[in-house]
């Protein structure tokens, strides 16, 4: 798991390090005088588990959070929590036939990464996987939009895509690309068993050596939109479709 420290900054984000992984939360400020009900909460929660509290004037906690929108609360946090692609066989065998991983190809926008992360933990996804270039990676940002979901579900950081891809399916697991040209249905697919759900970045959708991993390309139908199909959806929005559709299934 890779480390590095880090501000966060926003009372969601704030109170989800605390809860979900206080281990790795070095302190926690919070703003003097403050009537939020919640600051009160965190300030508790976190004694409890022996974070070092402070609190501070609200200009202090400005320069902390350096731009951010702190509403009286930042932690100073010692991990971005990511697994290597070496966990990955690991957690798809601990899910015993029924892994629904998540795959993000070069996604830019870190309110787009936070809000497939909310996606993913709200579905119960096995694992989010992204490339660990050319895409956003789990920083302050994506950790506050996440709403908590960065802290409870694992994030794993490959080096090459397409190969991580062909290790996966070495696993017995099915992997469906969403593409706005894909003839076939998502609604066709069979979504009961190892599953990954492959969706492309913000601009260019997925790469063509992604896409040549994988074992079929389906769309989100839209009657109400042209033929662009996927891309035509915020990539959030598309793994929110996508993912639910799995759940949909699985819960049949």
């Amino acid at each position: 798991m890779s480390k590095e420290n880090q501000w966060i900054a926003g009372i969601n984000a704030v109170a989800a390090a605390v809860e979900h992984d206080a281990g790795n939360v070095r302190e926690v400020l919070l703003e003097a005088g403050a009537k939020n009900p919640r600051i009160a909460e965190i300030e508790t929660s976190a004694r409890r588990k022996d974070i070092d509290v402070r609190r501070v004037a609200q200009n202090a906690l400005d320069g902390v959070a350096g731009g951010l929108r702190h509403q009286g609360a930042v932690a100073r946090y010692a991990a971005a929590r990511t697994w290597g692609e070496d966990a990955l066989p690991g957690l798809v065998e601990a899910a015993g036939g029924k892994a629904l991983l998540l795959v993000l190809d070069g996604v830019q926008d870190p309110h787009n990464l936070g809000a497939c992360l909310r996606s993913a933990a709200a579905a119960g996804v096995t694992a989010v996987v992204i490339p660990k270039d050319k895409a956003v990676q789990v920083n302050a940002t994506v950790r506050k939009t996440s709403a908590g979901a960065a802290d409870s579900v694992p994030v794993v950081r490959v080096t090459n895509l397409s190969r991580t891809l062909r290790e996966v399916q070495k696993l017995g697991v099915w992997i469906y690309g969403l593409a706005g040209d894909a003839g076939a249905s998502l609604y066709a697919l069979d979504l009961r068993g190892n599953v990954a759900l492959v969706l492309g970045g913000e601009a260019d959708g997925l790469r063509r050596l992604t896409r040549e991993q994988c074992d079929q390309l389906v769309t989100i139908p839209m009657p109400g939109m042209d033929a662009q199909g996927v891309e035509s959806l915020n990539v959030s929005v598309a793994a929110g479709v996508t993912l639910f559709e799995a759940v949909r299934q699985r819960l049949g």
